[in-house]
């Protein structure tokens, strides 16, 4: 095995003007101790290259150099002092290859800054809900064809779904709507009573669950467990090439993929809405039963005269909707996914964000839609 040299360098002003000189071995075993100190040297941008005491040199070198070269703006190419077999050609390899320099960094402060920020964030959010509502139209008409041709639906897949993303939530869902039940009674009994009116905590517990809570606390869990889990699978797939093999075999990702999902979401959150909001009102009466002296009878007895059925289903209707929002958004950042890790962290975080923003937004505008029209 070859000796190596330690490979070094000084800027300089010569005769010939500002000169780089390097000496060594710029190897790609040698020159990790050189990349910070070359990023740290300030000053003006050298004129030539001075290889006369330069020893082996690698394409691993080269590009140090090149990219020190790029980074000062210094001309290209650029002029070479002393002889080396192999500098120049390997120079031009590596140049031809590489990026532009990335610009430096601005500092990130100020009005202008901040309408800079403001503007690129509404950009990006038009352009991304163009996409979505894209994807959106796609899976529509996917969901559509397959629905007048039924044989060629997986139903193992949208089985399987049904109960890893149904089924398996079912106790969590359940679980955390008991206790947000039993905090809505807390409250509403403790200010209620202030008032003496703690005997319409019946009628705000109904409210509540029937119409809003148990719905929302459905899709959220759905965005933060049944979303997370879509987006990494669709993710992996993605990352192994298994999408890429789909097609070749002429599959269509649509219908292999995205459908199953979105059907299985369609008939599941329904059936967990419903599940919350029953266990929502069961929390809800134990506190009244507990606190108040409610007895169960005369509990669901007030609630039944209290609160109208269109309650029930102006919660159950925003649960498809949900459960399509989540599935859609799932599927299609599991899609965008690259080919590293990095990326399928990235899409994970962005499909629970956005569909935990899409739910309470999509919440409020059924609120307002309701609203006007007086239910």
């Amino acid at each position: 095995m070859l000796n190596s040299t330690a490979p070094s360098f000084t800027l300089e002003e010569s005769d010939e003007g500002r000169v780089l000189r390097l000496s060594g071995d710029w190897t790609v075993a040698t020159i990790n101790q050189l990349d910070a100190q070359l990023r740290a040297v300030s000053g003006d941008v050298p004129e030539c290259l001075d290889v006369s005491a330069l020893g082996r040199l690698d394409t691993s070198g080269a590009f140090l150099i090149d990219r020190t070269l790029r980074e000062k703006g210094a001309a290209w190419p650029p002029r070479i002092l002393g002889e080396h077999a192999s500098v120049e050609s390997l120079l031009e390899q590596v140049h031809a290859h590489a990026e532009p320099a990335p610009p430096a960094e601005k500092r990130d402060t100020g009005l202008l800054a901040l309408l800079e920020r403001t503007g690129k964030g509404s950009v990006d959010f038009i352009k991304e809900t163009q996409a979505s509502l894209a994807f959106l139209g796609e899976t529509l008409v996917t969901v559509a064809r397959l629905a007048v041709q039924p044989w060629k639906l997986r139903w193992t897949s949208i089985v399987s779904v049904m109960e890893e993303a149904g089924l398996n939530a079912m106790p969590i869902i359940a679980f955390l709507s008991f206790f947000v039940g039993l905090v809505i009674a807390f409250i509403g009994a403790t200010l209620l009573s202030d008032f003496g009116l703690e005997v319409f905590t019946v009628q705000l517990i109904g409210f509540a669950v029937l119409r809003e809570f148990g719905v929302v606390l459905t899709g959220i869990v759905l965005a933060g467990r049944t979303n997370s889990s879509f987006t990494a699978q669709i993710g992996s797939m993605k990352m192994r090439q298994e999408i890429d093999a789909m097609q070749t075999l002429g599959l269509k990702p649509m219908d292999v993929i995205v459908a199953p999902r979105v059907l299985a979401m369609l008939v599941m959150t329904p059936v967990l809405t419903f599940v919350a909001t029953v266990s929502g009102i069961a929390g809800g009466m134990a506190v009244c039963w507990g606190t108040l002296d409610i007895a169960p009878a005369v509990f669901l007895e007030q609630m039944r005269e209290a609160v109208t059925l269109d309650q029930f289903w102006v919660g159950m209707s925003k649960s498809p909707v949900f459960g399509l929002v989540v599935a859609l958004i799932a599927c299609r950042q599991g899609l965008q996914v690259g080919g590293s890790v990095q990326s399928l962290g990235k899409a994970t975080t962005t499909s629970v964000v956005q569909a935990i923003f899409a739910i309470i937004v999509i919440d409020a505008l059924f609120a307002i839609f309701y609203m006007e029209m007086g239910i």
